[in-house]
């Protein structure tokens, strides 16, 4: 029957179907080469001394995807062997840095090395989507830093390249590795401060971007708003329900002429969850006072918030003032730092000892979709349930998405399943979840092997 047979492959996600591009990878210029000698800082445990080390390539060697490959190269268990960035000086540099024996410009030499068992991609965003599937086809383990593409229908895609593949996909979403937010995580889950009422974040930036970086990056929702949105998820333990989104423009004017929320340097969000627990969510390109990044949960008994990070602890006490030395650090990977390392050696963790990847392809896509669904309230003034964003995907097969709105392939009258509790849908169970015997895992993994079985 047609109907259930797309019923069974609908729902979830897309508000923007991009054309896919002709090639996401960098192209060839250098042939891997030059033998680099290895230092002997990288040290193992003892368990892992006595496996093969899992050998991992790096796609991108500008500020972040340097953060990892020095990571990388302190993890028990884990070895680099190849990177790779367009500007091949920066690839080579990287190797000598950090005693990587090959370097390239071409993304797809590292993607293809038959020696790689794992593959980072550090690489700008309209590049993620392909080099996913391209990991996958090649039966690569993935890192990807967010987002995993800037459209739904094709993150889906690229979710399910790796999950039928049978590799591990992991999202950077580094927030969640944080010390601070980790800490009020743990308070919620003790019962700490009782059962959460409000949950609140904030990120403020210490001075704006410039126009050139605003314009073409999908507005302060899906550029900036993302990372709070997707904190109050992993606060809550909860998929959201509704979206009320505001948006101005105060800091820098010259970003008013720019279309929808890109013309935004000021946002709050109000998100509902189940139980009346209400998150909320305010981002700023300006703080003068340094780089604000914080939380705070108010529960039925008690209270967690955090504080800014600071260089140091020292404290000036005079007449006139009494606070902090110095401001808090004043960029993100200084911020960060501690949690983009930490999130680094997790994902080495589950290669190592194949347990389960913490913050799945799923993640990134909600994420997506709650950044959507907060450009979409402010753009129409009203709250927008997110399943109004899911149930605009159509998939004829796990990697084969598009828009409802696109296709007339659907008979009258058919409704497709909607919700973020129903992405099992559309999306197929990843590795970790296929090991779950049957009987055993949560009532989402089973509405997921069922569906795709």
């Amino acid at each position: 029957n047609i109907i259930k047979v797309m019923a069974r492959f609908s729902s979830v996600l897309v508000c923007l179907l991009a054309a896919k591009s002709a090639s996401a990878f960098a192209p060839p210029s250098s042939r891997l080469t030059h033998d680099v000698a290895r230092p002997s800082a990288l040290q193992m445990s003892t368990d892992s001394e006595a496996k093969e080390p899992v050998k991992v390539g790096v796609i991108g060697c500008g500020r972040i995807g340097i953060v990892h490959l020095g990571a990388i190269n302190k993890a028990p268990g884990v070895r680099p062997i190849v990177v790779s960035n367009p500007t091949v000086s920066k690839a080579e540099n990287a190797a000598k840095t950090f005693g990587v024996p090959k370097f390239t410009s071409d993304a797809m030499e590292v993607i293809e090395d038959p020696e790689v068992d794992a593959v980072w991609i550090c690489s700008p965003s309209q590049f993620h989507a392909d080099q996913i599937k391209a990991c996958a086809a090649n039966g690569k383990h993935v890192f990807c830093e967010k987002p995993i593409a800037t459209d739904l229908a094709e993150t889906v895609e690229a979710i399910n390249a790796c999950n039928e593949a049978g590799v591990k996909l992991m999202i950077g979403l580094q927030r969640r590795f944080d010390p601070n937010f980790l800490r009020v995580k743990k308070a919620i889950e003790d019962k700490e401060v009782g059962d959460p009422i409000i949950i609140k974040t904030c990120s403020r930036d210490p001075s704006p971007p410039p126009y050139e970086y605003v314009k073409g990056g999908g507005g302060i929702f899906n550029d900036m708003a993302v990372h709070d949105l997707d904190m109050t998820r992993f606060l809550a333990g909860e998929d959201p329900m509704e979206i009320l989104a505001v948006g101005s423009c105060h800091i820098d004017k010259s970003i008013e002429d720019l279309p929808g929320s890109e013309a935004f340097d000021t946002a709050t969000c109000i998100v509902r969850y189940p139980n009346g627990v209400n998150a909320m969510v305010d981002v700023c390109r300006q703080s003068s006072y340094g780089y604000d990044q914080r939380a705070e949960v108010l529960g039925t008994s008690g209270m967690i918030a955090t504080d800014n990070v600071y260089p140091n602890t020292a404290k000036i006490y005079r007449n006139d003032f009494t606070g902090n030395a110095d401001m808090p650090f004043d960029f993100f990977l200084s911020r960060y730092f501690e949690a983009y390392v930490t999130e680094t050696e997790a994902f080495c963790e589950s290669l190592v000892n194949d347990s389960e990847v913490p913050c799945t392809g799923v993640d990134g896509l909600v994420a997506l979709v709650m950044s959507i669904a907060a450009d979409k309230s402010a753009a129409e003034n009203r709250w927008v349930k997110f399943s109004e964003v899911i149930e605009q995907v159509y998939c004829s097969s796990p990697t084969e998405c598009s828009l409802l709105a696109n296709s007339d392939m659907f008979p009258d009258g058919f409704k497709p399943a909607s919700g973020i509790d129903e992405i099992g849908k559309i999306v197929v169970p990843d590795v970790d979840q296929k090991k779950e015997k049957d009987g055993k895992g949560s009532f989402m993994d089973k509405v997921m092997k069922g569906i795709w079985s």
